[in-house]
């Protein structure tokens, strides 16, 4: 059974104002850091490739490498996007940071490692899109958030299920899930959810309410009509991009 990559995130009660107005601020450090980190990663995941396509899997040492960095990354887009409001650490293990991801990597289909890139073309469209789309709503959050001190439920599911998805797609593209991207939209309450994952938390089942939902359909429409106004019509340059610092909008950085 494929195991698709969990994200827990658990908020806090309320945000701290001075930290949400300066958040881009805060992060600076923190995106120097995963630069650095995912030129390790770019390597790691090359390497990875080869020895996938004779291995049937990924080498121990990358697969491990590779989840800790994806968490990283997950932690810092968290903190990003106003999921959370506690500092990432400067650490690739970091089990106590209210964002937090687990992953399962195992066998990999030699063929589906051979064309890997080209599969994931859909799924890295879709991310693109849905970035693009919640960049542009962004700074309405963000305002939201520094006058209520707090992320609204919708807000948090629907960027919640944004950083999910992404982090989903990254896994996928780097060799550490065999599991295809999917449920950009929620999972369904019990089907989606195996108690022997652990314990859960609001994003595990992330059972959408409909506001929630709606911002997703609006994060679609705006990411699409982006690219139609901007004439580059270029999805995987953009995506690529994106994968810099695997689950961090471009635009934050």
């Amino acid at each position: 059974m494929e195991f698709l990559p969990v994200l827990d995130v658990f908020p806090p009660e309320r945000q701290r104002r001075w930290t949400v107005l300066v958040r881009l601020i805060l992060l600076i450090p923190q995106f120097v850091t995963l630069w650095v980190l995912g030129v390790v990663a770019a390597l790691a995941v090359i390497l990875g490739w080869f020895a996938a396509l004779a291995l049937g899997r990924l080498p121990v040492s990358a697969a491990g490498y590779l989840t800790s960095y994806l968490g990283y990354a997950a932690r810092v887009a968290g903190y990003a996007m106003l999921l959370v409001d506690e500092y990432p650490p400067f650490a690739l293990d970091a089990p106590e940071y209210p964002v937090r991801v687990e992953f399962q990597p195992g066998p990999l289909n030699r063929v589906a490692v051979l064309f890997r890139v080209i599969l994931a073309i859909p799924a890295a469209v879709v991310q693109a899109v849905v970035y693009g789309g919640w960049l542009v709503c962004a700074f309405f959050f963000w305002v939201i958030v520094l006058v209520l001190g707090r992320t609204p439920l919708p807000i948090f599911q629907a960027s919640a299920a944004v950083l999910r998805y992404g982090l989903r797609v990254q896994a996928y593209l780097y060799l550490i899930s065999s599991a295809y991207p999917k449920r950009l939209l929620g999972d369904q309450p019990y089907r989606d959810y195996d108690p022997a994952w652990g314990a859960g938390s609001p994003t595990r089942p992330l059972v959408l309410v409909s506001a929630a939902q709606w911002l997703l359909v609006l994060f679609i429409f705006f990411g699409v009509a982006g690219e139609v106004l901007s004439g580059s019509g270029n999805w995987t340059d953009e995506s690529t991009t994106m994968n810099t610092s695997t689950m961090v909008p471009a635009a934050l950085k």
